[in-house]
C-alpha cells in the first residue's frame, strides 16, 4: 500500500502561513462545484486594486461521485491517514450541491469583487505563491474522455492513479510505479499552477466549469507558475474573479484527461488595468493573455484544435501589432521563424493553444507597460470582508 507521508506539511484550513492581504477558505459559502460565477453572483470578498488574496483551493480528485464522495475513505485505500485528508475537501464532498450529469468536476473558490474593475478593462492576476496542501495527488482517465477516446481506458469506466510526492535532491517530485502495486520509481518534478483562473461572464446563468473561454476559466496553461501573470478581459463590474482546479504538474496536452491534480494554497495579487492603458500596452485583448519573465503568451480556443491554432495565430498577430507596431506580414514571418505554439490541453471540450513570444526579441522596439489604476487603501474605502469563519 502506498504511503502518503512526505515532505509537504498538511495545510488544513487556516493552518500555516497565509501571506495574502486577505484569506478565503474553501467552504460551502465560498465555493461553487462544477459551475463558474456569473454576473448575478454575490462576491465572497471585496478588495482594492493592488491587494492580494490567499485562497485555499481543493482538488476535485478524491471527492467525485465515482470515487465515493468520501475523500477519507478514498485516500485510505492508498495509505493516507485520516489526518492527512483535508477537512474542507470532506465538508465540500458532503454538503455542496453538484449534478454529476450536468455540472463539471471542478471546485471553484470565489468570486472576488475588485473595486474599480469595469467591462473593457483588464484584470491583472499575479501568481505570488503556490503551496502544496498535501503530499499526494491523483491523475485520472475517466468517462471515455482524453486524447484516445474509445481506446483508453481499456475495459474500465474510470482509471484514477494515485501519486505520492517525494523530495529528491531538494526538489519535490510526483512519483509513479512501473506496474500496479510496484515501488514508485518513476519521478517527475512538480510545477504547481492553477488550471482555473477567471472572471465572471456577463450572463445570468453560471457556465459549466470545464470549457475555457474569453473569460478564462479552465485554461490549463502550465506556464502559470509562481512569478507569472494572467491578464483577463473584464466582463462585469468588479470582475468577480475566481480560482480553482489546482495542479501539482501537467504536460502540455493533458492527454489522459487530468494532470496531477492536488490541492494548493494560492496567493494572488489583483490589479485593474484601465481599458486605455490596456490597449496602449497590448492592443485589443479579447481572451486570456499570460506573461512570464521571458514570454508574452496569447491564447486561442475552439472545440476544433485546428481552429484553436488559427485563433492563437490571429491573437499573436494582434498582440505584436498592438504592442510593437509590427506590420502584419512581418509579424506573421516572425511567428513562423521564432515562436513556439503549444497545445495547452485537448480534453476540456474547448481545446487550447498558446504561443510563446519572447519579449527579448523586441528589446529594440519601444513599448508601453500596462499601468494599473492607482490603488486605494482598504481603510479609505471600507475594510474588505471575509465570510465568517474564514479568518484563521
Amino acid at each position: 500500500m502506498t504511503e502518503a507521508s512526505g515532505p509537504v506539511p498538511i495545510l488544513q484550513p487556516g493552518v500555516g502561513a497565509i501571506p495574502g492581504d486577505h484569506y478565503v477558505a474553501a467552504t460551502p459559502a465560498t465555493v461553487l462545484w462544477g459551475r463558474l460565477p456569473c454576473a448575478t453572483d454575490a462576491a465572497v470578498l471585496e478588495i482594492s486594486s493592488g491587494e492580494s488574496v490567499t485562497f485555499d483551493t481543493v482538488s476535485h480528485e478524491g471527492i467525485l461521485d465515482d470515487q465515493g464522495k468520501d475523500p477519507r475513505a478514498y485516500f485510505a485505500t492508498h495509505g493516507v491517514p485520516a489526518e492527512e485528508v483535508l477537512d474542507d475537501a470532506v465538508e465540500i464532498a458532503a454538503s455542496v450541491a453538484r449534478d454529476p450529469f450536468a455540472d463539471g468536476p471542478h471546485v471553484v473558490v470565489g468570486p472576488v469583487h475588485v473595486r474599480g474593475a469595469h467591462p473593457g478593462d483588464l484584470l491583472k492576476i499575479t501568481v505570488e505563491t503556490l503551496a502544496p496542501r498535501v503530499p499526494y495527488g491523483v491523475i485520472s482517465n475517466r468517462h471515455g474522455k482524453g486524447a484516445l477516446v474509445g481506446e483508453l481506458p481499456r475495459g474500465e469506466h474510470n482509471v484514477s492513479v494515485f501519486a505520492a510526492v517525494s523530495e529528491r535532491d531538494g526538489v519535490l517530485h510526483g512519483t509513479l510505479p512501473i506496474v500496479d502495486g510496484g515501488e514508485p520509481v518513476v519521478a517527475f518534478p512538480l510545477a504547481p499552477f492553477l488550471g482555473t483562473m477567471g472572471v465572471a461572464v456577463a450572463a445570468e446563468e453560471r457556465p459549466h466549469s470545464v470549457p475555457p473561454g474569453p473569460n478564462g476559466g479552465n485554461i490549463d496553461i502550465n506556464l502559470l507558475v509562481e512569478g507569472t501573470t494572467l491578464f483577463l478581459p473584464v466582463q462585469v463590474e468588479g470582475a468577480l474573479a475566481y480560482v480553482g482546479d489546482p495542479h501539482f504538474a501537467q504536460g502540455d496536452g493533458e492527454v489522459a484527461l487530468t494532470a496531477l491534480e492536488a490541492s494548493l494554497r494560492a496567493t494572488l495579487r489583483f490589479e485593474v488595468i484601465p481599458a486605455d492603458a490596456a490597449r496602449a500596452a497590448f492592443g485589443e485583448v479579447t481572451g486570456p493573455l499570460v506573461r512570464t519573465p521571458e514570454y508574452l503568451v496569447p491564447t486561442g480556443m475552439d472545440p476544433d484544435l485546428d481552429a484553436a491554432m488559427r485563433a492563437c495565430v490571429r491573437a499573436s498577430l494582434a498582440l505584436i501589432e498592438g504592442r510593437w507596431g509590427m506590420a502584419e506580414h512581418l509579424a506573421y514571418a516572425y511567428l513562423s521563424a521564432a515562436t513556439d505554439f503549444d497545445i495547452s490541453q485537448v480534453v476540456d471540450i474547448v481545446s487550447g493553444v498558446h504561443a510563446r513570444i519572447r519579449e527579448a526579441d523586441f528589446a529594440g522596439v519601444a513599448a508601453v507597460e500596462p499601468e494599473a489604476m492607482a490603488s486605494e487603501s482598504a481603510s479609505a474605502s471600507g475594510s474588505a470582508s471575509v465570510p465568517e469563519g474564514d479568518t484563521p
